[in-house]
């Protein structure tokens, strides 16, 4: 190992204790102000900014929603190495907005992710489901370079959907992955002593081996999300068992392929699905508008001040992701690695 790997090493360690140290004093911090600190901080997330795109009236108007990045909670934005990507808890509050407000009669949803989690999916796609149905309110999707997995999984109710020809999409499936050393542990001469109350209290353990019989019990939860996307995808879509399953292999299709397997509409931008959404609707005269992002808090601000400590060094970047992130294995919706 050369030495800018252990200089990328050490300064993923340092920020990563000055990240524990930082959720520690900031958790106390809070305890200890009480309502204070909860009143400030509920107030900057509820307060959704609005961005207009196009002028029209005010009292019949389009929303474009964008979901970009891995789809998944990455709780408390206070984390220093939290990503300035994709926001769940920020976009769920954009849909929750959208089918309360009696102004917003119509959604464009720009999706360009790889999929992320089956939990958070699923919240967004039961969520587009209750603006359609209950609010009354159709949504299109205008799919970017991927909208893969998750992405397609919350793309399958809406009303159209369209893609670029060299869009990537598909990948209708499930994975949960987990990371064994347990050979190298035992190489340097790590014992690890487990003491659990039953059997599979530790299964998909990092430091042994699965059992067959472990298995077959997480291929049964794993086919069982895979089911329930397929059912997503058929009752989305309109299409019959068979007809999904074909494609629900986890291939990956381009646009043109996933026309052809009726798993996406039309050949358009953004600006495409606006036009076809206010001619099918009658939207002609509709303001165009976007959500602005949330406000800053002091976390955005310390995880923006440690990107830019950590620079254009992307093997740092990887090391301090790979610190922070949970070693729990987890379904996924999701095209490729996270």
């Amino acid at each position: 190992m050369n030495a800018k790997r252990w200089i990328a090493i050490a300064a993923a360690a340092v920020v990563l204790v000055i990240s524990v140290l930082f959720n520690s004093a900031y958790t106390l911090f809070q305890s200890n102000l009480g309502s204070g600190i909860d009143e400030y901080m509920a107030l900057e997330e509820s307060d959704i900014s609005e961005n207009v795109i196009e002028e029209g009236s005010g009292n019949s108007r389009i929303a474009v929603l964008e979901v970009e990045g891995t789809i998944q909670d990455t709780g408390d934005a206070s984390s220093l190495l939290g990503s300035t990507g994709y926001n769940h808890d920020f976009f769920m509050k954009q849909l929750e907005q959208v089918r309360e407000d009696d102004t917003v009669k119509a959604v464009v949803l720009n999706v360009d992710t790889p999929g992320g989690g089956t939990l958070e999916s699923s919240q967004i796609h039961d969520e587009i489901v209750e603006i359609q149905e209950e609010a009354g309110k159709p949504v299109y999707v205008s799919m970017g370079s991927m909208a893969a997995s998750g992405g397609y999984y919350i793309s399958a109710p809406a009303e159209k959907i369209f893609v670029s020809p060299e869009t990537l999409t598909g990948s209708i499936g499930v994975i949960m992955q987990g990371v064994n050393y347990s050979e190298l542990a035992e190489r340097i001469g790590i014992d690890f002593e487990t003491i659990k109350s039953g059997p599979y209290k530790d299964i998909m353990s990092a430091n042994r081996d699965m059992t067959e019989e472990e298995r077959a019990l997480m291929q049964e939860i794993v086919d069982q999300s895979y089911n329930a996307f397929v059912d997503v995808v058929m009752e989305g879509r309109d299409l019959s068992e068979e007809e999904v399953r074909a494609v629900a292999d986890g291939r990956i299709l381009n646009g043109r392929q996933a026309v052809e397997a009726d798993l996406a509409d039309e050949f358009g931008l953004e600006e495409d699905a606006i036009s076809q959404l206010r001619e099918d609707y009658d939207l002609a005269n509709a303001q165009v508008f976007e959500y602005g992002a949330p406000g800053t808090g002091l976390g955005s601000l310390l995880s923006m001040k440690v990107n830019s400590f950590l620079g254009n060094d992307m093997e740092t970047k990887l090391v301090a992701e790979l610190l922070s992130n949970y070693n729990s294995p987890r379904l996924m919706y999701l095209y490729g690695e996270e």
